[in-house]
Formats: structure tokens, sequence, C-alpha cells
């Protein structure tokens, strides 16, 4: 472990692709390892587990929320903070993973908001999807996530991996590990700040609505 003393950190880490061993899902894994390494406890999973029928009030309203979502809000609720990996279609994010996103809004609490996100991505492009990540941001951000500044894009993906599963190239491969780490030691210092309150207000700033408005509040333990 690169650091013996450090608090407990929860990650969820998954690829936003639905194919199986995309350039994506490969990030997604070595993310996880390196996570690992520098001492996070990791809960890996994939896009199928959390895929949703297309976003429909009538649908929620009567049969509820989908069991993609349900999967996505418990392991949010399980862990301290988040790390994705995902597309960029057509200059911006997944849509699969957006409309998963949508449905897990609707819970209450929300389980977005105060949870610390790494965003990636891999992409056969020059700009590596960052193009993408930046839409991803909008979505987390209005949620009350708190999206790391830094995202890191591999670029020309489908000839960045080695046989390992690393990134061939030594300097990236470290300022990938070193990021994450970076990463972690802010998702474990969210945690473990004593008394750190939070609230969300979705629409902050305009005039209070009651079929509009949700506020959300929440304090941290101490430890």
């Amino acid at each position: 472990m690169a650091n013996e003393r450090r608090c407990s950190v929860r990650l969820l880490v998954f690829g936003a692709s639905l194919r199986e061993g995309s350039m994506n899902d490969r990030l997604a894994t070595l993310g996880a390892s390196v996570a690992e390494e520098k001492g996070a406890t990791v809960e890996r999973a994939t896009m199928s587990q959390f895929e949703c029928p297309a976003y429909d009030t009538d649908v929620e309203i009567s049969t509820g929320l989908p069991a993609g979502a349900q999967a996505l809000h418990d392991k949010l609720q399980s862990v301290d903070g988040f790390m994705i990996a995902s597309p960029e279609y057509n200059a911006s994010m997944s849509g699969v993973l957006k409309n998963t996103i949508d449905w897990v809004s609707r819970f209450r609490p929300q389980p977005f908001n105060g949870k610390q996100g790494f965003l990636m991505a891999a992409s056969p492009s020059m700009t590596g999807g960052k193009i993408g990540l930046w839409a991803l941001r909008q979505p987390l951000e209005h949620l009350g996530a708190r999206t790391y500044p830094d995202m890191f894009a591999l670029a020309q993906a489908h000839r960045a991996f080695d046989d390992a599963g690393r990134i061939a190239d030594a300097k990236l491969q470290n300022w990938f590990e070193t990021t994450i780490e970076c990463f972690i030691d802010l998702v474990e210092a969210s945690k473990h700040y004593p008394h750190l309150k939070k609230q969300w207000v979705e629409f902050l700033g305009e005039r209070p609505d009651e079929e509009t408005t949700r506020v959300e509040l929440g304090e941290t333990a101490a430890v």
C-alpha cells in the first residue's frame, strides 16, 4: 500500500461503455488497480449493471425506478467517491450513462450529492475524449458531486496500452498514478474532516417553488 497511515477510503470504479473490453473499460480496470495500490478499497463495476430503459416519467410512476438505477444508487451510497471512464460520443458523454444519471437523480435523497468524483476517458482521437468529460461534469456537478478539477484523457488509446494493461508511455502512466493518488487524498480529507457540513440546493438563486425546490442537508461524522 502506498500509505500505511491512510484512513479508509472506498471508491466505485466503472467504465461507461456497454461494449465488453472497450478502451474505457480497460482504463477503468487500470484506474481501479492504481487506486488499490494507493490504499483505497475499490468496488469495480460495469455499465451493464446500471443500464436502464429510456427515462419516462410515466414509467417511473407506474413501475418505479429500474433495477439498474437502484444498483448504481446502492453502490454510490456504500462508497466515499467514484471514478468513471466515459467514452466520448459526438463531442459529448455516453448516452446510456446520461440516461442512468437521470434515473438515479430521482431518488430522495439523491446519492451524487457530496460524493467526490474523478473523470477519465480513453479515445482513439488526439483529444482523448476530454470534450465528452466536460459535458459529463455538468449533470454531476448540478447534482452536487464534487468532481475533481483534473481529468485524465488518454489520446490514441487504441495503441496506448501495453500487454500488461498499463499505459505504455511511462510518463503518462506516472501522471495517471499520481493524479489518482491526489484524488484519493482529497476523498480521504473530505471523509474525515470533522463536522464538515453539506448543503445542496438544486436551483440555487431561483425563487423558491414547491414544485421544483429540492434541498438536501447533511453532515459528516467526526472521526
